[in-house]
């Protein structure tokens, strides 16, 4: 496989941007709403006034368009090539990563009829249009991270002698995550038991912190995953659990840029539990 020159992408298991290894060139010509997505937003006239009341404001869906052409050794693999597209654009999930400087990432879905006509046997043109629901564009390496309980360590041995040095230190408990993008991103918070009720803390630069306190007992072998975007709380794959938590001060998103400390406890030390957080970094 080479890659051309100009803008580069991959749709599901299509690479667009290259010349593939049956000879196919792929061209990616126009790479549309990749800039930015839509706004939500509404605008209230003031009455005996002047301007508006703003509502907040957010990011809508992201349409993409992705048009270019096919040039191919044959008209078996032009076909072929236009069949392969026509499944990249699925109903379902597809991923499309953009090769920029920083590959970055979206989950589609097609919203619009998949436009293709020949220009010759071996040429055509093509126009493709997805729909990202979740705006960010995402960092495609997944970061992630992981701590057991905090312990303490040294502190006083006997017999003891004159002058005491207090020397006991606090290890693990903490994982250190950075968003190093323009927006920000949400982490999945995974609590793998046995542990009695669980929190975890996010600690900001400003010195604010948001908590999430699960008011129940995790088994061994329970595994709790918290989702901070879908602010779900699932117990073991299957169990809604989204009752027994409560959330403290905002659910702990990760800021554009910023670094955020996640800290577990429990009010019980346990050396076998574990906080996993994996997130990836995300641009408007």
């Amino acid at each position: 496989m080479r890659t051309l020159d100009g803008l580069s992408a991959t749709l599901g298991a299509v690479a667009l941007g290259v010349v593939d290894d049956d000879g196919v060139d792929w061209r990616l010509q126009t790479l549309e709403g990749w800039d930015g997505s839509e706004v939500r937003a509404e605008y209230t006239d003031r009455e005996s006034d002047h301007g508006s009341w703003a509502s907040p404001v957010y990011l809508g869906s992201r349409p993409i368009t992705l048009a270019g052409t096919i040039i191919a050794p044959s008209q078996e693999l032009l076909e072929g090539a236009m069949e392969d597209l026509r499944a990249a654009v699925g109903l379902d999930d597809t991923l499309l990563t953009v090769w920029e400087t920083t590959p970055k990432q979206a989950t589609v879905r097609c919203s619009g009829k998949p436009l293709m006509q020949y220009v010759t046997d071996t040429r055509a043109t093509y126009s493709v249009m997805v729909t990202a629901a979740d705006p960010r564009r995402y960092s495609t390496t997944l970061s992630t991270g992981t701590t057991a309980l905090p312990s303490a360590t040294g502190g006083l041995t006997p017999p003891l002698t004159f002058p005491i040095t207090f020397s006991a230190t606090t290890v693990a408990g903490a994982i250190t995550a950075v968003n190093a993008g323009t927006f920000e991103t949400r982490p999945l918070l995974t609590i793998a038991g046995p542990v009695a009720s669980p929190s975890v803390s996010a600690l900001y630069p400003d010195g604010t912190v948001r908590q999430l306190l699960y008011s129940l007992d995790l088994a061994a072998g329970d595994v709790l995953v918290i989702d901070t975007d879908a602010r779900t709380v699932v117990l073991n794959g299957a169990v809604s659990r989204r009752r027994f938590l409560t959330v403290s001060g905002g659910w702990p998103v990760l800021p554009a840029g910023a670094t955020v400390t996640y800290r577990f406890a429990s009010p019980t030390y346990n050396a076998a539990p574990t906080l996993t957080a994996t997130w990836r970094s995300a641009w408007m």
